[in-house]
């Protein structure tokens, strides 16, 4: 083989690697592996034969009657109810007026005649209490200390009418009494990962 021929060869295979790598040039080679959307994947109905044989033949791009829309589907399989139809029991309609017996007894039964109106601001109250100790534990394990606090409160008029007495005056706006900010020692673990 001559010294050209071996050259072109290698550069071919060299082409061939480096062109089998990009992604865009897979894709339009068709080398990808292409999934469906799972999200836009729609079931379709069963081609049957119609009980009734005088039906006209189906217009070509018109939905099919037997399947609906995406939406009437779902609302029949989360509803159990066929899209045109409206529920059995409209929600509005369900007052303490129109509870069956059954329903009344049954629901006296359970206690839910002496429910706390308010239970819902108790319970995100003790949830909110819960994590904050959550919270403080979770530092302390990991910080090996206490969480800091978050350290001098500055009125922002009195800070504004120094700041403008300062700059009127023509001196450094850090002279006086300025607030600084104190970095917190770091934690002896703290910053290794």
């Amino acid at each position: 083989m001559t010294r050209s021929l071996t050259m072109r060869l290698v550069t071919a295979a060299a082409l061939v690697l480096v062109v089998g790598g990009c992604e865009g040039i897979r894709q339009q080679l068709g080398l990808n592996k292409q999934a469906p959307d799972e999200f836009r994947v729609v079931a379709r109905a069963p081609l049957t034969l119609p009980p009734d044989f005088t039906l006209r033949p189906p217009k070509p791009g018109l939905p099919r009657p037997q399947e609906g829309s995406p939406t009437q589907q779902a609302r029949k399989a989360v509803f159990r109810a066929e899209p045109d139809q409206p529920p059995a029991v409209p929600v509005a309609a369900v007052t303490p007026d129109t509870r069956s017996p059954g329903e009344v007894s049954l629901l006296k039964a359970a206690g839910a005649d002496k429910v706390d109106p308010q239970i819902r601001m108790l319970i995100n109250r003790e949830t909110a209490e819960l994590n904050a100790a959550d919270e403080d534990f979770l530092e302390f394990l990991v910080f090996w200390r206490q969480k800091d606090p978050y350290g001098e409160v500055i009125d922002p008029i009195a800070e504004s009418k120094r700041l403008r007495e300062v700059t009127a005056l023509g001196k450094d706006i850090t002279a006086g009494q300025t607030p600084t900010i104190k970095r917190r020692r770091k934690a002896l673990f703290e910053g290794i990962f």
